[in-house]
């Protein structure tokens, strides 16, 4: 498909590519619905409830066989699923940040009730962490090392300390953005104690804003990023990289995203592919959940109704079978 893409005009591949990234959040969400759903209607089903009906039949102790009627209890077949069909056919999901096509990594998806919870991970503006990786020498028409070639350039002044010294200064003028999006006074008590817990946010919606970025591994052409940030898109920390090699004179471009922690969210708790079944979910969903409430409360404070949080004793059963397969629209990226 990619040389398609490139023998097609910028206007026609940027559609291509965004219907891509729809039809890939859509089949990720439809996978994990059917995964759960096929999980819960597995379960052995509860008992069927009784009802008393008068049923005809022979009265006791009649030598001449009358017919009476007698009060039975019998079980009601109304929710059975061979008459209803399965308890379970929709639930409802709803995705956090998202990872385009060609970036991996931690996803959070909200599942029920815990749908509405991703509005307060938005509001509450937590950082992510990536990994970056980036290729010295060439650059494409969309950063990536796959796309269409631009240039090619050489590489060899480029020193692991000159690279330093640019992320440094990237760190610095964001962390600049940062103060002056929060409209926080520098000066103040308030201020202070914030820059300590490290809870400088901006107040509503910002440019991609870094916090922090560092090089894990430099062997040209290849170099290796960590790089925390919010309000972040997977296209942008592709063009940081661009934007990185023509600050070292030169050019570059970047071979992998990977999110590797998304709020609270890292990637020893996320569950791959292979993992996505009922058991998995809802011991996720139960060990996720004392933190998710101490870290929205930490961040988010009164404005946090924490009755919305499952508990530990949370089950499947207080959700019940939703009507709605609509999947929610993540807030944010």
């Amino acid at each position: 498909m990619v040389p398609l893409y490139s023998s097609l005009g910028d206007r026609t591949r940027s559609c291509l590519l965004k219907n891509i990234l729809y039809v890939h959040i859509f089949v990720c969400m439809c996978v994990y619905i059917i995964s759960v759903c096929t999980g819960l209607n597995a379960r052995k089903p509860p008992a069927p409830k009784q009802r008393v009906r008068f049923l005809l039949g022979p009265m006791e102790g009649s030598e001449e066989k009358e017919l009476t009627l007698t009060a039975t209890s019998v079980p009601s077949l109304v929710n059975h699923p061979l008459v209803c069909g399965p308890a379970f056919t929709h639930l409802k999901v709803g995705m956090g940040h998202r990872l385009d096509v060609r970036a991996s990594g931690v996803l959070v998806l909200g599942v029920g009730h815990g749908c509405r919870l991703l509005t307060d991970m938005y509001n509450a503006h937590l950082t992510k962490d990536y990994t970056v990786r980036g290729l010295l020498g060439k650059a494409t028409d969309d950063f990536c090392e796959d796309g269409r070639l631009v240039e090619k350039t050489t590489y060899d002044h480029v020193t692991r300390e000159k690279l330093d010294r640019i992320l440094a200064m990237i760190q610095g003028s964001h962390q600049k953005a940062l103060v002056m999006y929060s409209n926080l006074d520098l000066k103040t008590q308030e201020a202070y104690e914030m820059a300590v817990r490290g809870l400088i946010r901006p107040l509503n919606k910002s440019p991609m804003l870094i916090t922090g970025i560092r090089c894990l591994h430099f062997a040209p052409p290849e170099f290796l990023l960590e790089v925390q940030c919010m309000h972040e898109t997977q296209k942008e920390l592709r063009k940081l990289v661009h934007e990185i090699g023509l600050e070292l004179k030169t050019t570059a471009v970047c071979s992998q995203v990977r999110r590797t922690r998304d709020g609270f969210f890292t990637l020893d708790s996320a569950l791959l592919r292979t993992q996505w079944d009922l058991h998995n979910i809802q011991d996720a969903i139960r060990a996720a959940a004392p933190q998710v409430a101490s870290e929205l409360e930490k961040s988010l404070g009164p404005q946090l109704d924490t009755k919305e949080l499952p508990s530990r004793e949370w089950s499947w059963e207080s959700q019940g079978p939703s009507s709605t397969l609509v999947p929610e629209r993540g807030a944010g990226h």
